[in-house]
């Protein structure tokens, strides 16, 4: 199970980066070209806003699957063992609730999306907006994922301490072996 989650957080870092960088290389190139030749590429301003969209929604479930997101973690340092798995329960059930609504607003929007087109490139906005799908999903699946663990007792203390964002005890733990 780790091989195959390490190899699909992989697959997002390496789309991560080529979405990156062909976001910096198109509006390098067209920054070259306007200032250069007093021309320019008019797809690369939309292509760049549509790789951005992808990258901020993409990112954001690795960002999930690795704990980085932003959390109240004064007020969760203070509570004991049962209460930090109780706050993990908690919010990763509300996190269900929120990509479910997340899901349901990308399908009920994806008729419009694909009827519509981009200005200039002409793709279905389908496209664009679709990533959603892959946000909820894969924001999703961790989200319960995490709940099996926290209902079947199978919660480590690595796993708390990332909730928690208590790297020191990461740190200490990795070079025990744990």
């Amino acid at each position: 199970m780790r091989r195959l989650t390490s190899g699909i957080g992989r697959i997002i870092e390496v789309s991560l980066v080529l979405l990156l960088a062909g976001m910096a290389a198109m509006i390098f190139l067209n920054v070259v070209l306007r200032y250069g030749f007093n021309s320019g590429l008019v797809i690369s301003e939309e292509m760049s806003r549509f790789f951005f969209v992808w990258l901020t929604f993409i990112g954001a479930v690795l960002a999930f699957s690795e704990n980085a997101h932003l959390g109240v973690e004064t007020l969760v340092r203070r509570f004991g063992r049962r209460g930090r798995i109780i706050c993990m329960a908690l919010t990763n059930i509300l996190i269900l609730l929120c990509v479910v609504v997340l899901f349901w607003g990308t399908w009920m929007q994806a008729p419009i999306n694909a009827s519509m087109r981009s200005p200039v490139a002409g793709m279905p906005l389908a496209y664009v907006f679709g990533v959603t799908f892959f946000t909820a999903l894969g924001i999703g699946v961790i989200a319960v994922w995490r709940l099996f663990r926290i209902f079947t007792g199978r919660v480590t203390e690595k796993d708390i301490a990332q909730f928690v964002g208590d790297y020191e005890s990461i740190d200490s733990l990795l070079e025990r072996g744990e």
